[in-house]
């Protein structure tokens, strides 16, 4: 009996094995053509923003919340280290006294799947008179936050990898 039960979980165990080898082959294949849906999006924007990101007197500032926050923070860390003056901050954070930090010579980029998150659009008035310009990347065309750009980035519909559709 011992031998039957531990021959079924090995056979069970491989089984699962295998479709966690299929989920992930898939998860990676889906973002693939995820980023051949974004690569298709590219037009004079994305070139106006570098233009911009190149000529900025000050530092990049880029905000977002959520996974777009997590992005944010790797975003900026990849600009500094890479010889661009950047930060992070987080618009909850900005909402209570940390729009200090933004000066006139800086540009400010935000980070926002639907551009229409509260505390993004909270911040944007502020933003827009304090700093040199906005830019954003957001799949939200018509939402307050692309509308509020100097440069919008303009992301087409995806699908997320998970079942759920949120990550």
């Amino acid at each position: 009996m011992g031998s039957s039960s531990a021959s079924r979980n090995q056979s069970n165990s491989a089984a699962s094995r295998q479709d966690r080898i299929a989920r992930g082959i898939a998860i990676i294949q889906h973002n693939a053509s995820a980023l051949t849906q974004v690569s298709g999006s590219i037009d004079e924007e994305f070139a106006f923003a570098a233009e911009r990101i190149v000529a900025m007197r000050g530092c990049l500032i880029i905000c977002g919340i959520g996974k777009a926050g997590l992005i944010g923070r790797k975003l900026a860390a990849t600009f500094a280290s890479t010889g661009t003056r950047a930060h992070f901050l987080h618009p909850s954070e900005a909402i209570h006294g940390d729009l200090g930090c933004i000066g006139p010579a800086d540009l400010v980029l935000i980070l926002s799947n639907s551009g229409s998150t509260a505390e993004v659009v909270e911040i944007l008035p502020c933003i827009s008179r304090r700093s040199s310009g906005i830019l954003s990347i957001t799949s939200g065309a018509n939402s307050p936050l692309a509308r509020a750009s100097d440069i919008a980035l303009i992301l087409p519909p995806l699908q997320e990898a998970c079942q759920h559709n949120l990550a």
